[in-house]
């Protein structure tokens, strides 16, 4: 599965995404950073890669464009960047799963 990670989470995410055999890129490393929401929606798409974000304004596009990529909408506090890398890879198989059901919204949350 391809993963584009947003700019407000460390790329260590898509780095332990690589670690489990995914395909993973943080807007960061291809030069995306200061990118409008609409064009790193485009780069997801065009590319077929499912963005991980906590950036709500994702949602919206999604809800007016349900053709677009799929979203995993990382829903924690404050917290570590190793605890944020933690709870993703305890996750990953639950998302994966909800991925390929064709879910197009996963929330990542502190509960499992």
């Amino acid at each position: 599965m391809r993963f584009l990670i947003d700019a407000q989470l460390p790329p260590a995410l898509a780095r332990l995404l690589l670690s489990l055999g995914h395909e993973a890129e943080h807007i960061a490393d291809i030069g995306l950073t200061s990118a409008s929401d609409g064009r790193i929606w485009r780069h997801a798409a065009e590319r077929g890669a499912v963005i991980v974000t906590k950036d709500e304004d994702f949602l919206t596009l999604r809800a007016l464009r349900p053709d677009g990529p799929p979203i995993v909408w990382v829903r924690l506090g404050n917290t570590t960047r190793d605890s944020l890398v933690e709870t993703l890879k305890a996750a990953m198989p639950e998302i994966v799963a909800a991925l390929e059901r064709g879910e197009t919204i996963v929330e990542l949350t502190g509960e499992r």
